[in-house]
């Protein structure tokens, strides 16, 4: 498509206003034809000359997108032309993704190439498509900027935040973690036996090893650490209070990444994670699992896991939850903590007969913890 140049209008200008002064002057009747006629034909021959298509484009974008951040994707332009062109190129996004470096400009020399990239930053999770390329160049008399529209499609996923997690591994790669955080050795509860040592006098009584302490005529306390290889279950609600935005971005998206970040970091202390999103009813339940895989399966669970304007009924869910025990171990786990008596005959049950100073028992796989994720 054609469409008329500054240069074009300012000479249409010229013509109008010779056109005025023939009212004043009659003689100027023959230099306003010949005008006009030299303007129509000399536009008529530009936009002959400039039918051609001289441009071609190609678009190579990543096939993940993260929401809320910039995303690259890479345009390639290849010039067919004999002379210097001068291209403005854009693309359609969808309705989500916004980008401020569009239109872009460059400059094509006689038959060269150029690579551009520009920023997608994704304001909703799920799937979408990039659309057309729509191209732009003056004739070669620049009366004309030829329009050209290259059909194009490609499907995109956009996802929760998976650059942070991508820099995280790499910090943690470079040994470099303290970057982003500072670890600190905890203590654990009752939960799993790391050692005995003597006793101190803020140590709680009840951590006394009788039995140790009449071996060495002293006292002897345990002391336990941070339970590990446990199942991790993130509860995600996904209600109407979630629709809230902020910074640009639903609770609930805020939510995700940070379940993917956790669940990333827990995966890499050995432990097992799964998940449970619900709102009125239990949209989809993931059972713990270790490995590579574990945040995949996450991932292309909740990428399209949208909130939903309904109140959020927590005790369907548990309910949901507590129905699932012979085949999920998350759910044993809610059940158990429903009822603190049995858990407690059940701690009493797993507890060494004797814990001895000269060797150290460790603790066996405690009960799967469901961490409730919600903003």
């Amino acid at each position: 498509m054609m469409v008329p140049s500054r240069r074009l209008l300012g000479l249409g200008v010229v013509t109008v206003a010779l056109a005025l002064a023939v009212f004043l002057d009659r003689r100027l009747w023959p230099a306003l034809l010949w005008a006009d006629m030299t303007l129509l034909l000399v536009a008529a021959g530009d936009a002959l000359l400039g039918r051609r298509a001289l441009v071609d484009v190609e678009r190579r974008p990543p096939g993940t997108f993260s929401i809320g951040r910039a995303n690259p994707v890479e345009l390639t332009l290849q010039s067919r032309a004999r002379r210097r062109l001068t291209v403005q190129v854009t693309d359609d996004l969808f309705p989500s993704g916004h980008s401020d470096e569009l239109p872009m400009t460059v400059t094509l020399p006689p038959g060269a190439s150029a690579t551009l990239r520009y920023r997608v930053r994704p304001s909703e999770r799920g799937d979408f498509a990039l659309g057309d390329h729509h191209l732009c160049w003056p004739t070669p008399l620049g009366l004309w900027l030829r329009q050209r529209r290259v059909t194009a499609r490609h499907e995109v996923r956009v996802y929760p935040d998976l650059q942070a997690v991508r820099a995280y591994e790499l910090l943690a790669r470079q040994d470099r973690e303290l970057a982003l955080w500072r670890t600190v050795r905890m203590r654990g509860g009752e939960s799993e036996f790391e050692r005995l040592r003597e006793y101190q006098r803020d140590d709680e009584f009840r951590n006394i090893d009788w039995k140790a302490t009449a071996r060495r005529q002293k006292l002897i306390t345990r002391e336990h650490q941070l339970e590990r290889n446990q199942n991790v279950v993130f509860a995600l609600d996904c209600g109407r209070l979630m629709t809230a935005e902020s910074d640009g971005l639903s609770q609930l998206d805020h939510a995700l990444n940070a379940t993917l970040m956790l669940s990333h970091v827990a995966l890499r202390l050995g432990d097992h994670v799964g998940q449970v999103a619900f709102d009125a009813e239990v949209r989809s339940f993931l059972q713990p699992t270790s490995g590579r895989r574990a945040s995949q399966r996450i991932v292309q669970a909740s990428y399209d896991l949208q909130p939903r304007l309904c109140e959020t009924d927590f005790r369907a869910a548990q309910a949901q939850l507590a129905s699932r025990a012979r085949n999920a171990p998350v759910a044993r786990a809610a059940a158990r903590r429903a009822h603190p008596r049995r858990r407690a005959h059940a701690r009493r049950r797993a507890a060494p007969a004797d814990a001895s100073a000269d060797s150290q028992v460790p603790g066996d796989q405690g009960a799967p913890a469901a961490v409730g994720v919600e903003s």
